[in-house]
């Protein structure tokens, strides 16, 4: 593949990287803010998706906000390279915040406990993914089944989080469409008037040049 790195990463290097991206966070917002800026595609686009991918970072759906936010752009028209940019949102710095205000507003609407601390919320997402598993080893008689423990999870805990997550997950969205759109239009629009002038340049120059040919064939 051209763009494979020569020596893959390891865990704990991709580990430390998702923490502590090298040349840190502020490097790498500016470099995913420069790729967003140069994708081909309408302001309104690019500004859809990554709407979605920022609204996505506030669902429970842990290890598939990239899919979620694909399929959301593809149906949405949105652009999803783009959507996929928007999915950074959701990091270690932001998913604490983004994990508590999240379970606050679903335990308001289920009118269901509040939510507790980060990582208690982190363990029981563990657990119901080592849960399922479980219980569909034991479908083959390998393992006993933790089907209640799933129950509890999705109704205790996914559920109020999905619900929860829709009110600020909307404002975070369509505050990401309105702050990117003018940037992207702006950006594409130096761009194109960089690029008219770098091809004014060059027809002149070329003009120039047959003229000057043209006189010397004169003389």
């Amino acid at each position: 593949m051209v763009f494979k790195r020569r020596k893959p990463l390891g865990w704990l290097e991709w580990a430390r990287n998702g923490l502590w991206p090298r040349g840190g966070w502020a490097r790498a917002v500016e470099y995913i803010g420069h790729r967003l800026r140069r994708i081909p595609d309408s302001p309104h686009k690019v500004s859809l998706g990554l709407a979605l991918g920022v609204f996505v970072t506030f669902t429970p759906f842990f290890g598939f906000h990239i899919v979620v936010a694909m399929l959301l752009a593809v149906l949405l028209r949105g652009n999803v390279l783009a959507s996929v940019i928007g999915t950074f949102f959701g990091n270690p710095l932001t998913f604490p915040a983004i994990g508590y205000v999240s379970l606050w507003f679903g335990s308001i609407v289920a009118n269901g406990p509040a939510p507790g601390n980060y990582v208690e919320v982190t363990h029981r997402f563990a657990g119901a993914f080592v849960g399922l598993w479980r219980s569909v080893k034991s479908l083959f008689g390998y393992k006993t089944s933790s089907w209640d423990l799933l129950s509890d999870f999705f109704f205790g805990l996914f559920v109020p989080y999905l619900i929860g997550g829709l009110i600020p997950g909307l404002i975070a969205g369509v505050t990401s469409y309105y702050v990117a759109r003018p940037i992207v239009r702006a950006y594409q629009r130096r761009r194109r008037e960089r690029r008219m002038a770098k091809f004014a340049r060059r027809a002149k120059a070329a003009q120039a040049a047959l003229a000057k040919e043209l006189e010397h064939e004169r003389e």
